[in-house]
């Protein structure tokens, strides 16, 4: 199975569908998906992600919720209008005598019969309006919080867009990184497995030692297993990248090399990084904004310590039959004073609940500052690391290649055996794929440092 996938994903290095037919797909279908493959740049990536990326979306869908939230608590400040219409049956004298006044059906009949009504019935369609005059600043709370919502969900949405930028690269180097330990690979079992096919015939001429034979053998296992690393690290990288892409399918996209490597350097202190991430990065605004809206809902859970004050209005009429007749319709309008006296501690207890949910948020608050300034000193030394095994890795390359020149002169000069020019030749086609992948790291680790000072908000 593990070499299966190692002769895929080595076709995946150039050409990503290639490997298709090892698990069955003909050839027409293979063709079929060569013209549908998309190549991407890391710009072309980054830009498909944000469009694509579904954890964006969602937390373009919670703005949205955000918004109907602001425009629910917003209604409380409107008149409400309803329409109503009940039926009632009735023998007794008290709602009885009430149906015959509202129904204008009141005489001195009525009178004679008041304890003996019989039944009787009456339909009530109406239109009810009502309009909250006063709730002890629990509306113009609720309405502040919901608007501060939509702020924290705006920040949280650039929280998404700063990480997903940093992903997305971090995954873009890493597929470059596995393509070029995948050649080196390659590269090695070409030459190993040629030397050891002559090694092996000089061995049974008799003019080698068993011993070589052994020692190619253990190094060309070993170039083996470094091919089926690779292999794994391509496609796991491909996974990763078509997950954060939004594609169905990984094997519907290749990535293209990076045309230019530019070396990256901090561009500020550490200090200054701080500064900035602590200012700037939409985590830390998220966080004041929570920290605001538990404020705001404190405020409406004490706002029902005071009274509240609503104006109505009734227009309907009463009668014996469904109908409407302007005859017979009345208006009701009033004014209605409401303050709860005692309520079994619920509201102390509800008051005491948005206390400490304040306290928490100011807690998370203080968590993700600290949090953000761990990851900017971590993301700053790292960048200094991969800086610095960059410039290792490059002295190691100059190194290896002068190395390989002098074998080669010693070889031509029967001074160095084959065996000691091929090491030579591995050797600097490690040291050249380790410092692409070194590049490729401080590549990644300068968008980590990005990411942690807040750049693509």
């Amino acid at each position: 199975m593990l070499t299966a996938i190692s002769v895929a994903s080595a076709a995946a290095a150039d050409s990503p569908v290639t490997g298709s037919a090892i698990f069955g797909v003909d050839a027409a279908e293979t063709s079929t998906r060569k013209s549908a493959v998309e190549t991407y740049t890391l710009d072309q990536a980054v830009d498909y992600a944000l469009t694509n990326n579904p954890d964006l979306q969602i937390a373009i869908e919670r703005i949205k919720q955000a918004e109907a939230r602001l425009g629910m608590a917003l209604s409380a400040f409107y008149p409400q209008i309803s329409a109503r219409a009940s039926y009632e049956h009735s023998n007794n004298p008290a709602q009885v005598f009430a149906m015959i006044v509202a129904q204008r059906d009141f005489d001195a009949n009525a009178m004679q019969s008041i304890n003996s009504p019989g039944y009787r019935q009456n339909f009530r369609p109406e239109i009810i309006g009502t309009l909250s005059i006063f709730r002890g600043g629990q509306d113009y709370q609720r309405s502040k919080a919901a608007e501060l919502g939509i702020d924290a969900a705006e920040f949280e949405r650039s929280t998404v867009r700063n990480a997903l930028v940093e992903a997305v690269t971090v995954s873009y180097y890493a597929y470059l990184t596995a393509q070029e330990a995948m050649k080196v690979a390659q590269d090695s079992i070409h030459a190993l497995s040629s030397e050891l096919k002559q090694t092996k015939i000089r061995f049974e001429a008799g003019t080698t030692l068993k011993s070589e034979v052994l020692s190619l053998d253990v190094k060309l296992a070993e170039a083996k297993e470094a091919e089926i690393r690779a292999a794994n690290a391509i496609e796991l990288s491909k996974i990763s990248m078509a997950n954060l892409l939004g594609l169905e399918n990984s094997a519907a996209f290749s990535v293209a090399p990076a045309s230019k490597l530019t070396r990256p350097s901090p561009t500020a202190s550490f200090d200054q990084m701080r500064e900035l991430a602590l200012t700037g990065r939409p985590e830390i605004m998220a966080a004041a904004r929570q920290v605001e809206i538990s404020e705001r809902e404190l405020k409406v859970e004490m706002g029902a310590y005071l009274p509240k004050a609503d104006a109505y209005v009734s227009y309907g009429q009463n009668s014996q039959s469904p109908g409407f007749s302007g005859q017979k319709d009345n208006v009701t309008v009033g004014v209605a004073v409401e303050m709860n006296l005692f309520s079994g501690f619920n509201i102390k207890q509800r008051v005491s609940a948005a206390q400490q949910k304040v306290k928490e948020m100011r807690e998370r608050e203080r968590k993700t500052r600290l949090g953000i300034e761990q990851e900017v000193k971590t993301a700053f030394l790292k960048l200094q690391e991969a800086l610095a095994r960059l410039h290792v890795a490059e002295t190691s390359q100059q190194a290896a290649e002068e190395a390989l020149r002098l074998v080669n002169e010693e070889r031509r000069a029967g001074m160095a055996t084959i065996t000691r020019y091929i090491e030579s030749e591995v050797a600097r086609n490690k040291a050249r794929s380790s410092f692409i992948a070194a590049h490729y790291d401080a590549l990644s680790a300068e968008m980590a440092l990005k990411k942690a000072v807040g750049d693509w908000k």
